[in-house]
């Protein structure tokens, strides 16, 4: 049974990280996971709120649409050395077949003096994946590879 303030959790793996992210809602649920996958990467308190990037992503599910939603994170993490520390899910909807989302995530340019690498999280995998509704709200669980 969860916790119901708790945010996320880390669990066992023999080689990659994996974590359970909880919400009152499913937006909730993905600003929290998130939040699980940044703190394997980055201390995200010591992110500074001060660049934002809007996104907005379609997919056919609600798997997809999680591993879209952390993927496009960590793509602009490498690519445009950007860590977030705050992150915004403004609506998660179903129309015409597709999953949508549309959110906001804060932080700033990558300042190895500031910002230590911790663990590098190469990509956002399907094992083990899931997004749904539990008794205390909603639950997604991801394992990214490291």
């Amino acid at each position: 049974m969860q916790n119901s303030d708790l945010e996320y959790e880390y669990l066992e793996h023999t080689a990659d990280a994996k974590f359970r992210a909880y919400g009152k809602t499913m937006e909730e649920a993905f600003e929290n996971a998130a939040v699980a996958m940044f703190n394997v990467m980055i201390n995200t308190s010591k992110v500074d709120c001060i660049h934002t990037e809007d996104i907005e992503l379609a997919a056919p599910d609600i798997d997809d649409l999680l591993v879209d939603w952390l993927s496009e994170l960590l793509f602009i993490f490498e690519v445009d050395f950007i860590s977030f520390g705050k992150f915004e899910v403004k609506s998660i909807t179903q129309e015409d077949g597709e999953c949508k989302l549309s959110a906001r995530a804060s932080g700033e340019e990558i300042d190895l003096e500031k910002h230590e690498i911790d663990t590098e999280v190469k990509a956002v995998t399907y094992n083990d994946l899931k997004a749904e509704e539990t008794p205390e709200g909603f639950m997604v669980q991801v394992t990214v590879d490291t």
